[in-house]
């Protein structure tokens, strides 16, 4: 268990009503005109993200995560057997040249040995298709698919047939579209790897980067591939008999150096996204050094659980009994989290990955 959390902690006080209205299913345009509630000390008040630069003071460092969400999301279809059932697969952990992990619907269509082709009419990838064997399959609809492609030409293939995979909360509202390409990656997407965006950092504008850089607000690259386990609910009745999946995230020598040294110097670090957040707080020592990392990291963050690294924390409004609704209750306290959703429910505030964000000032124990 993480140093400081609390044990026995029931899920369902992290439940709240959310009118399906306010669930957001297109960005605000520009990115930078979003609403963003600021929660400091129990007080909230009302902005917008273009005004970031004036919460924040010279030496403060920014910590966005660079990953690049890839197109996870590919449908085909079972062949070699007598029918062949539509398959839909989201891949949503490399584990080497040629497989990968993958949340497959219907999962009771497949056993181990079968193979799935994807591709689209009317689309082309090489040979037209991509061959997977499902290599093993495991007890939460996640299969192992050994692909016919390696390395790059696999890359290719995936890109080329595979589409982003939009959150279930959007999808199952609208049809993804050509949009979706740009308007799911922020404007630091640089590393591949991700099978969802780190939706905060989808809010800022080359325009709000300058405007950080004038203010004296540095901005820091890390990077953490966010797999499909953010969409997830917790589904047991104590936050205890939760797991996390496992993601891979990195933090350069440099960067810790120059975080360490603006902390030394009375700066704050500022967590653009719960990503950027996990991150640090993984690589952060007892004394809030923050070491270079390149790991995967489960961290599961509930009330209780002491921050040694993020002194704010910029993020959009989460899924009720989520695991990041209950990382910013252990960052801002739970009854001030659960005021500020009522606030932005009763507001307009538009909620989840293309929603509205709130920066949020960390609660001293």
């Amino acid at each position: 268990m993480l140093c400081g959390a609390k044990p026995d902690m029931r899920t369902d006080l992290f439940d709240f009503d959310l009118p399906p209205e306010r669930i957001a299913l297109r960005p605000a345009s520009p990115r930078d005109s979003a609403k963003m509630l600021v929660v400091e000390n129990g007080v909230l008040r009302d902005q917008v993200i273009s005004a970031l630069p004036q919460w924040l003071r010279p030496g403060d460092q920014l910590v966005v995560n660079d990953t690049k969400v890839i197109a996870a999301q590919l449908k085909g279809r079972r062949i070699g057997r007598e029918t062949e059932p539509r398959i839909e697969a989201t891949l949503i952990k490399r584990l080497d040249g040629s497989r990968w992990k993958a949340l497959v619907k219907p999962a009771k269509k497949l056993t181990a040995g079968d193979r799935i082709r994807f591709g689209n009419e009317g689309k082309v990838c090489l040979l037209g298709h991509l061959d997977a064997e499902v290599e093993a399959k495991g007890s939460e609809g996640e299969v192992t698919l050994s692909f016919s492609f390696h390395g790059p030409t696999l890359d290719q293939a995936i890109a080329d047939l595979g589409s982003p995979p939009l959150p279930p909360y959007i999808a199952s509202k609208r049809t993804p579209d050509d949009q979706d390409l740009a308007d799911y990656q922020t404007m630091f997407a640089a590393n591949e790897g991700a099978v969802a965006a780190p939706t905060a950092g989808l809010h800022f504008t080359p325009a709000l980067e300058r405007a950080l850089q004038e203010r004296g607000v540095g901005v820091n690259r890390v990077t953490l591939h966010v797999g499909a386990g953010t969409f997830l609910p917790v589904k047991v009745d104590d936050t205890e008999g939760h797991r996390m999946h496992a993601e891979w995230g990195t933090i350069s020598a440099e960067t810790t150096e120059r975080l360490n040294t603006a902390r030394k110097n009375g700066g704050r670090i500022v967590a653009i996204g719960t990503t950027s957040l996990r991150l640090l707080e993984s690589a952060a020592s007892e004394d809030g050094t923050i070491q270079p990392f390149a790991a995967e990291t489960s961290i599961f963050i509930t009330p209780g659980y002491r921050f040694r690294a993020v002194d704010i924390l910029m993020t959009n409004f989460h899924l009720p009994k989520s695991t990041l609704f209950m990382l910013v209750s252990a960052f801002s306290g739970l009854e001030t989290m659960k005021q500020a959703y009522a606030h932005a429910i009763a507001n307009g505030y538009r909620f989840y990955s293309y929603g509205d964000a709130c920066l949020l000032f960390r609660s001293e124990p």
